[in-house]
């Protein structure tokens, strides 16, 4: 597992870089022929990391409601991003993922709601949650590094 949390890092120092580099103009630009922005897809892999780990197991979420609530799948980018919401999603590309190694090393995560993704994968256990986590995260940095490559070509 430690493995999986460490590459998971590895990702989320990638997408915090993307963040923290790019404009907010930019962040908050959806360009033709995509349904969402850099920002929503770095919030969104923050937001479904406790979803899927947290909520699952039955256990309260380290991330407000009001950005699961923005940011949760299904839902779409409203074109904007307070300072504090990304102050906030900076600290936790970082923090959930430590928190979550922590708490596993604990035996925090002692139940878990089966449940079967949009990928049609059946997560069983938190393990299981972990694992997909790193696999759905990589997907959104795909996306980002997609988007950024089409918005620095329009600029």
């Amino acid at each position: 597992m430690e493995r999986l949390f460490d590459i998971t890092l590895q990702n989320r120092k990638a997408l915090y870089s993307i963040l923290t580099k790019t404009p907010k103009e930019l962040l908050l630009k959806i360009p033709s022929g995509y349904r969402n922005n850099i920002w929503w897809n770095i919030a969104h892999v923050v937001v479904t990391q406790q979803l899927l780990v947290y909520k699952l197991s039955g256990l309260d979420m380290k991330v407000a409601d009001q950005l699961v609530d923005k940011f949760r799948k299904g839902t779409v980018p409203d074109g904007k991003a307070t300072e504090e919401e990304l102050d906030a999603i900076k600290g936790f590309l970082f923090s959930s993922i430590e928190w979550t190694q922590e708490d596993y090393e604990n035996g925090v995560f002692k139940n878990f709601n089966e449940y079967t993704t949009s990928a049609n994968v059946t997560l069983k256990n938190v393990e299981d949650a972990i694992a997909f986590n790193l696999f759905h995260e990589g997907l959104h940095l795909g996306v980002v590094l997609s988007l950024e490559k089409v918005l620095l070509a329009e600029d």
